[in-house]
């Protein structure tokens, strides 16, 4: 109850803060290329629910027809507007909303497509008992997942084999040891890792945390 008012009450400011920006990358994004503002995917979220996921658009309408889900950063589809939004994780911003109604929390492991999820084993479907986030222990190893798969030939085949594994296993150590402190230290790393774009220690830390986790997978 506590997790949730605290989303509740954070997000509601953030959108109240944040509104004339809001305001400003809706408009870019509408002039930059047709199709509408705002990206609305499905995900799977607390219970195995589905959900639509919110995000500014940042690629050409019908992308999902064109492409799979694993998006490089030098990926085509992507538009002129959404590779600055995309750099900076400014396109994450309508994510406040999803908080807002309780679709999701500011901190949990991050929703899957369907594809992805149907390929949980029954163990891994423990991340399915938390409610999604905006941004979990995953998030602060791979901060810019598009970059990771830029230099691959085939980036949907990358991340289902070097970047999905890594993912699972720190999401279900999430799972195991979440907390109110937990929560508040990885607020903390995404934030200092937002204004320092590199964050070695972190880096470092959850490099060893991954591996840890795959071994107890």
């Amino acid at each position: 109850m506590a997790k949730r008012l605290f989303d509740f009450w954070f997000s509601l400011v953030a959108l109240l803060v944040l509104s004339p920006l809001i305001l400003v990358i809706a408009i870019l994004t509408k002039l930059s290329s047709p199709g509408p503002v705002l990206y609305a995917g499905t995900r799977i979220g607390q219970f195995g629910k589905p959900f639509r996921f919110f995000k500014f658009r940042t690629m050409v309408v019908n992308a999902d027809k064109i492409g799979g889900p694993s998006t490089a950063d030098d990926d085509p589809r992507i538009t002129r507007v959404g590779k600055f939004l995309r750099k900076y994780k400014l396109d994450e911003l309508p994510q406040f909303f999803n908080v807002l109604k309780g679709d999701m929390s500011f901190v949990g492991p991050r929703p899957e497509v369907p594809q992805y999820v149907e390929m949980f084993s029954e163990k891994e479907r423990a991340i399915l008992t938390v409610r999604p986030g905006i941004t979990d222990w995953a998030t602060l190893w791979n901060p810019d997942e598009g970059a990771a798969l830029a230099s691959s030939q085939d980036p949907e085949k990358t991340y289902v084999q070097d970047i999905r594994p890594v993912k699972i296993g720190l999401q279900l150590e999430y799972v195991r040891k979440r907390s109110l402190w937990v929560d508040l230290t990885i607020l903390f790393q995404t934030l200092f890792t937002m204004l320092l774009r590199h964050n070695p220690a972190a880096t470092n830390m959850l490099e060893k945390r991954g591996e840890n986790a795959n071994c107890n997978r």
